[in-house]
């Protein structure tokens, strides 16, 4: 670390918190009761197409580092306006999302401990308190708190599947599609949530030491340990729990209890707290700084925009975000919300997102080349996902719109502010395999950059 910012292992565990989140907990369950067995080819496709959203995400966090992440992509795109709508789709996902991952972590200490109905959303309360105060603390504590919950989060979850293997049975894998192949799209859709980090993530790029070398190296790291975990995970809880897995409210409890016996609830709640709070530390601290980064750009108001600057603390807009998710938490508490909708709700403000960041990518970077077609692959996938949210998909719509309102009330145009922002002279180009190389005119980047 230097000059208080980002290195190599606390940014990669910053990343690993982002995608291996809480949704391991209640996502192998979600998945099976949606397509049974055939979840597993959900998770194998998210998974593969993953590679593609992370490797771009990567390339464009190295070259374009900035907390606005996929709204600044955005910007240099398809211009101002979108980017304020990418912008707040993600600053209003982030309170939803963070209380469906704490509540997963909720559940599984509720069912641990023997609490009483309702007890999940006060377990909830304290993890996303705990995550705002280490993000008030700054990005160095923050990071190396993340560093520990992550060691300890791997360590767990390979345990609970190399222990569990040995119990797995054949004739929990038949019939492998009962509900047909809509269902794996049903199930694609739950389980995006848990492929929906590189987003967050993509907010902290300014804040490594060196993106263009730490970033590439991060995104690899995160992207090999999560594809072992979660394809090793998926296998072995429909292998061991068969049908059972399609109604456990905690399938990774039950796992851990069947390689090691009744002494694997403490693990389990440790793995729960793991999950629920780094990624909720990630979400929140990426969420954080692109408030900042929208009212340095004028598509929030400018008094959120202290501490918008790499290193700093953005601790107004930290404390929008604490706001939005102490009410949001009352309102589910009081209301009694499920885990399901939220994580649908979470997956398609996301996947609105991540659509438009893949979007912006194949207008920035060089037609043709590998990562630009893999980018376009990533663009079809999220809107095949996106179809499945069905009625969900109002909901980005109205922030979307929101958003377009508020810069409609305005009397000076944003535009000025993000535009500021264009390539300048000296800065480098994407290369084919998503490295940078020199460049001396900011036409060598794409001439399609809107201005």
């Amino acid at each position: 670390m230097h000059g208080g910012r980002l290195g190599l292992g606390q940014g990669t565990a910053l990343y690993m918190g982002a995608v291996l989140g809480p949704g391991v907990l209640a996502l192998p369950a979600l998945a099976a009761a949606a397509a049974g067995p055939a979840s597993m080819i959900s998770w194998a496709i998210l998974l593969a197409l993953s590679v593609p959203f992370a490797l771009t995400f990567a390339a464009l966090g190295s070259r374009y580092p900035d907390g606005g992440g996929v709204s600044f992509f955005v910007a240099r795109a398809f211009g101002p306006r979108a980017s304020a709508c990418v912008g707040w789709l993600f600053y209003a996902a982030v309170p939803v999302g963070v209380l469906a991952g704490a509540i997963a972590g909720g559940n599984y200490m509720a069912a641990i401990l023997g609490l009483p109905a309702g007890a999940e959303y006060g377990v909830a309360a304290l993890i996303l308190a705990a995550a705002v105060a280490a993000n008030y603390a700054g990005l160095q504590v923050s990071g190396r708190l993340q560093l520990v919950l992550v060691g300890l989060l791997v360590l767990l979850l390979l345990s609970a599947t190399v222990f569990a293997l040995p119990h797995v049975r054949t004739i929990h894998f038949t019939p492998f599609m009962p509900d047909g192949w809509l269902s794996v799209g049903s199930a694609t859709l739950v389980l995006f949530y848990a492929f929906s980090g590189w987003e967050a993530a993509s907010h902290l790029s300014a804040e490594f030491t060196d993106p263009g070398r730490h970033l590439p190296r991060a995104t690899a790291i995160t992207l090999s340990l999560v594809g072992v975990l979660y394809l090793g995970l998926s296998f072995a809880t429909i292998g061991v729990l068969g049908d059972s897995a399609r109604t456990s409210e905690v399938p990774l409890m039950t796992l851990l209890e069947t390689g090691l016996g009744d002494g694997a609830r403490g693990l389990t709640a440790a793995a729960a707290i793991c999950l629920s709070l780094g990624a909720v530390n990630t979400f929140i601290a990426g969420a954080a700084r692109l408030g900042a980064a929208l009212g340095r750009d004028g598509a929030l108001p400018v008094w959120l925009a202290k501490g918008s600057s790499a290193g700093q603390v953005p601790r107004r807009s930290l404390t929008v975000q604490a706001v939005l998710i102490g009410v949001l938490t009352l309102v589910a508490w009081l209301m009694t919300l499920p885990l399901d909708p939220l994580m649908r709700a979470t997956s398609a403000f996301l996947a609105a997102v991540t659509a438009a960041g893949m979007a912006a990518s194949l207008r920035v970077l060089r037609r043709g080349t590998a990562l630009w077609c893999a980018a376009l692959v990533a663009v079809a996938f999220t809107l095949v996902v996106m179809a499945f949210s069905g009625w969900l998909l109002v909901l980005p719509l109205m922030v979307g719109g929101g958003a377009m309102l508020y810069l409609r009330s305005r009397r000076r145009h944003p535009a000025t502010e993000i535009l500021s922002t264009a390539p300048q002279a000296g800065e480098r180009e994407l290369a084919e395999d998503g490295s940078a190389a020199a460049t001396s005119s900011p036409s060598a980047i794409s001439g399609s950059v809107r201005s």
